[in-house]
């Protein structure tokens, strides 16, 4: 006992002699020691000095110990290491496979992660329940969902005996992101029953995103134990649309009922649920005091929502409360409340709040390209044309940010209605990129607004061009330009075009 206490404190100390120590030459000796140090908190790099010690000591790894300097050079954070052991390894075991795989995974290499899955695959024939589940993550992360869900779905039918819940989620879970629902309950129904909350709930999910709300509440009444995210995904699911955001409250009512405690998840889909419901602010604040009551509010993603939901319902002022309060706010809280103000005819505050945030030079903070749209919108309301000129401007000098087209869009909207037409039209020019059909619509907009015919007919026939079908407004404002000026036989043709294009006579429609 007192062998292995000095062992052992001696591996926590991080003490290493440059030759191997007597106690240490043997592979179990080592192998205790390994242990030891990857049970340290937090590992020490120097650590890894045992492996060396190892290889000039003359004893032979037994598999159980380079599995353990493996995960040791893992804890450490040394891949390259890791990698070098692996490879040297005379028949690497699947455990020696199953840790490097995460190792890269959780560092953000899932190319060589999957590399090293089908290494596996070639060498044994088969692979374990968490490299197939693996495999589907880092699928995903590789954006090749499809092809790899059908690769895994086949090894699992030729190689897994039993149904493995954890598996059979994932392989749901990877269907539904790559589109096919049809796989994904074939998979489902698969499943032994009662079948698993998790593979039950990525269906859910599923079904939610392809609007099938009848399907999802029929897999959610069947499941045997909701959880947390079982409901989260109902609530998140119905806060899409305006049209069952009100089913989205019903269903955090019925998750609190259940005795569940909501997490961040469940309030930002709540919020989102708010936010689209904006003709009834009191339910913003109802959910606040729920989320005051849980501690969630504290959350920074919980806090940018209330913040949002907050704005979009016309209470700025409540916004800007919520905003002051939260004690770290990121990039999002910001932006959502620059743009609430902006939304809200509040520019002055607008310009004010991203004049502070400018001012406070952290990277967690810094200005991004939704910011920016934000501050030119709060501008184009207000009519602000110098600061959102020099809003433009510092975009690429001050933050390296390169406009994108709703950013140009925006531009052409301030300058055509606050400067000149001709100076709009000659910014497009400027723009590197062809210009899009919102850029054009923009330009359209500034010109029917002025009565300049000449120029409305030079972006009108860009837009149509862009958007044959689309943008029944653009045809209506480039009418009403001709028939303002007396020309009556251009109204006939935008109309003719309209017929022909089938695009509907909607004076709803935006430009």
């Amino acid at each position: 006992m007192e062998h292995g206490s000095k062992l052992h404190s001696e591996a926590r100390a991080g003490w290493l002699s440059p030759r191997v120590l007597r106690h240490l030459r043997t592979a179990a000796a080592l192998a205790a020691a390994v242990q030891a140090l990857i049970d340290a908190s937090p590992p020490r790099a120097a650590s890894q000095t045992l492996h060396a010690q190892l290889l000039t000591s003359g004893l032979i790894g037994t598999p159980d110990l380079s599995v353990k300097l493996l995960v040791l050079h893992l804890r450490c954070g040394s891949l390259h290491n890791a990698r070098a052991l692996f490879d040297g390894m005379p028949s690497p075991t699947r455990a020696a496979h199953n840790y490097l795989v995460a190792g890269y995974f959780r560092r953000g290499h899932p190319e060589e992660a999957l590399g090293v899955v089908r290494r596996l695959a070639a060498s044994t024939g088969r692979v374990d329940v968490f490299a197939l589940s693996m495999a589907l993550k880092l699928s995903a992360a590789l954006a090749l969902p499809d092809a790899a869900a059908r690769e895994v779905h086949a090894r699992v039918l030729r190689s897994v005996a039993e149904p493995d819940e954890i598996l059979f989620a994932a392989l749901v879970d990877a269907y539904v992101k790559c589109g096919r629902l049809g796989y994904a309950r074939r998979v489902h129904g698969a499943m032994p029953l009662p079948r698993s909350v998790v593979c039950s709930t990525a269906l859910l999910v599923g079904c939610m995103s392809e609007g099938l709300y009848g399907d999802a509440e029929a897999i959610f009444e069947g499941m045997e134990g909701k959880d947390a995210v079982a409901y989260n995904a109902m609530v998140e699911g119905y806060s899409k649309t305006e049209e069952t955001a009100e089913r989205s409250l019903e269903a955090f009512t019925a998750m609190r009922r259940a005795g569940l405690r909501p997490t961040a998840s469940t309030f930002l889909g709540v919020l989102g649920a708010c936010s689209l419901l904006s003709s009834s602010p009191e339910l913003g604040e109802q959910v606040h005091c729920q989320g005051i009551k849980t501690g969630l509010v504290s959350d920074i993603k919980v806090g940018s929502a209330l913040v949002d939901t907050y704005a979009k319902c016309g209470r700025v002022e409540d916004g800007r409360k919520a905003f002051d309060q939260m004690p770290e706010r990121s990039v999002v809280t910001w932006t959502s409340m620059i743009d609430g103000y902006g939304k809200n005819g509040l520019s002055d505050e607008a310009l004010a709040l991203f004049g502070e945030m400018r001012r406070r030079r952290r990277d967690d903070v810094r200005p991004n390209h939704a910011t920016f749209l934000s501050v030119l919108s709060a501008c184009a309301h207000a009519g602000l044309l110098a600061q959102g000129q020099e809003a433009f401007r510092s975009m690429e000098a001050d933050y390296s940010l390169r406009p994108r087209m709703e950013h140009y869009a925006c531009m052409v909207d301030l300058l055509g209605r606050f400067g000149s037409v001709r100076q709009a039209y000659d910014f497009v020019r400027g723009i590197p990129a062809r210009p899009n059909s919102d850029v054009w619509a923009a330009l359209l907009g500034a010109a029917t607004l002025h009565g300049d015919v000449d120029m409305a007919d030079v972006a009108a026939r860009e837009v149509f061009e862009l958007s044959r079908a689309g943008r029944s407004g653009a045809y209506m404002a480039f009418s009403n330009t001709l028939a303002a000026a007396g020309k009556w036989d251009g109204v006939h043709d935008v109309r003719e075009m309209m017929r022909r294009r089938g695009v509907l006579k909607d004076a709803a429609y935006s430009i």
